[in-house]
């Protein structure tokens, strides 16, 4: 048994990323590099799936009991919750989710599924000393901004502003304020840029290269970025609002942190194993993200 195990390994077992793009995705290095440390065999790669083949791709499962676990991305975090037999713990909340783990019950498979996102995006900000965010405000409204408004709900916010182009698609942040009991906007993109000025932390949900434009008018205004920015964008990195951001004065997270702790416990999730530092730093070395001090 492995030290700081608190379940059985897998042994020769399969796990993966499902998204759609899903090239650029950096979770096959970071859990490759996890389970490496850990002595755990368990194979990790990225599969192209789209919403519209996520049935029966989970059907061609169903018989091939080698698998483990799946990381999920978008456009499927919402999708993946109708797939599996049960959601646990904040995806039940939020009815979003991006981990599913494979459990043997009795040489029954059951598919649960859970939400990483919010431990993620918690951690990640902590880590850069934020230890409560009474106000905040976050950029974009599907699938992520639901575990934006439960980070920030469990930071300490008891309202939170989500600036998106078009409101009738912030369904899941506003169901997911409803779920954690946190107040909620909905307010247009376009007065982003001036709302968040002296915000404490704003999270970007946006997909890469989506906040530019945001970016450029924030550029044209003096200190806004008064607080911590989380872009969960990390590809390109930095990110143009990231630049602008830290032009102004405010900390960033990159969103490769957030990644990478949503990962950890994916990786607790899929082996059994505890996560410690010593695997946090070979995951960050194989991405390429340093140790920060603050």
């Amino acid at each position: 048994m492995v030290p700081g195990q608190r379940g059985t390994v897998c042994v020769s077992r399969r796990a993966a990323v499902l998204g759609h793009p899903i090239s650029h995705s950096k979770s096959p290095a970071l859990h490759t590099a996890a389970y490496a440390k850990l002595g755990v065999d368990i194979g990790y790669s990225a599969i192209d799936v789209t919403v519209a083949g996520l049935p029966a791709f989970m059907e061609s499962l169903r018989e091939d009991g080698s698998w483990c676990g799946l990381s999920v991305t978008m456009p499927l975090k919402s999708a993946m919750v109708r797939e599996v037999d049960e959601v646990r713990g904040a995806g039940a909340l939020l009815g979003v989710i991006n981990t599913v783990v494979f459990e043997n019950d009795d040489g029954t498979v059951r598919r649960t599924g859970y939400n990483t996102d919010v431990a993620g995006i918690v951690e990640s900000v902590r880590y850069a000393g934020v230890a409560s965010a009474p106000r905040a405000a976050i950029l974009g409204g599907g699938g992520t901004s639901a575990a934006a408004v439960a980070a920030v709900q469990q930071l300490g916010a008891g309202h939170v502003d989500v600036f998106v182009r078009d409101a009738g698609r912030a369904g899941d942040a506003e169901a997911a304020a409803a779920a954690v009991g946190i107040s909620l906007s909905v307010r247009p993109l376009t007065e982003a840029a001036s709302a968040v000025a002296g915000t404490d932390l704003v999270i970007s949900t946006f997909p890469p290269r989506a906040a530019d434009d945001l970016a450029g008018e924030l550029a044209a205004l003096p200190g806004t970025g008064a607080g911590v920015l989380l872009d969960v964008a990390y590809d390109p990195w930095p990110s143009r609002i990231a630049e602008v951001w830290r032009g102004h004065g405010g900390a960033v997270v990159p969103g490769l942190e957030m990644l990478m702790y949503q990962a950890a416990e994916q990786i607790r999730l899929f082996s059994g194993c505890d996560v410690d530092t010593a695997v946090i730093d070979v995951m960050c070395d194989s991405v390429g993200l340093p140790r920060r001090v603050f």
